[in-house]
């Protein structure tokens, strides 16, 4: 499975994943504050449709090996977001707004059982330029491959490192034309 997040369509990229089950463990991993803050971001969410979530980032902190962000993210090294839940269905479908409030883009987690698996599904949808793709297909992979690591006992590298790696990928396979460009 190619890993890398795909442009789908203007504005969407899409990431797949296949991790250890069961669906209600991947399912505490999206919504649990502190599963959540091991791979992403720790936070309250109000677990029904209408509902707010707050994340609060500490990239950094997501590997024992500590290493900080890159010059051009020392801002972002410790931030909260807030969102709101616009599909709530445990434990299959998740989606969140994300970003400008006037016209956030949009967050979708579906879980699908395989077997012992669990096929994560993510889609970003409503991303309005190309800065805001290749930004957010280096943090999805990034976050999502710590997801990975997590669920398979496994330490993870350190995120800023991990990122700025996968970062250079999106700069080179990402097309101006790939965002959305007033599609909002």
């Amino acid at each position: 499975m190619n890993e890398y997040g795909k442009v789908i369509e203007p504005g969407t990229i899409r990431f797949e994943r296949l991790l250890p089950g069961p669906i209600e463990r991947v399912w505490e991993y999206l919504t649990d504050s502190d599963k959540r803050g091991l791979w992403f971001a720790s936070g309250k969410m109000e677990p029904w449709a209408g509902g707010k979530v707050t994340f609060s980032f500490n990239n950094a902190d997501l590997s024992p090996d500590k290493t900080p962000p890159p010059e051009k993210y020392k801002g972002r090294g410790h931030m909260t977001t807030h969102h709101s839940i616009t599909r709530f269905e445990p434990p299959r479908f998740l989606t969140l707004t994300w970003g400008d409030e006037k016209n956030p883009s949009e967050v979708s987690f579906e879980l699908t059982a395989e077997g012992d698996r669990v096929r994560l599904v993510l889609t970003h949808r409503r991303l309005p330029d190309r800065s805001s793709m290749l930004n957010v297909g280096a943090g999805w992979y990034t976050h999502l491959a710590i997801l990975s690591d997590r669920l398979n006992g496994r330490t993870p590298p350190a995120f800023w490192t991990l990122f700025s790696n996968v970062e250079n990928y999106y700069e080179k396979n990402v097309r101006a034309e790939a965002a959305a460009s007033g599609a909002r």
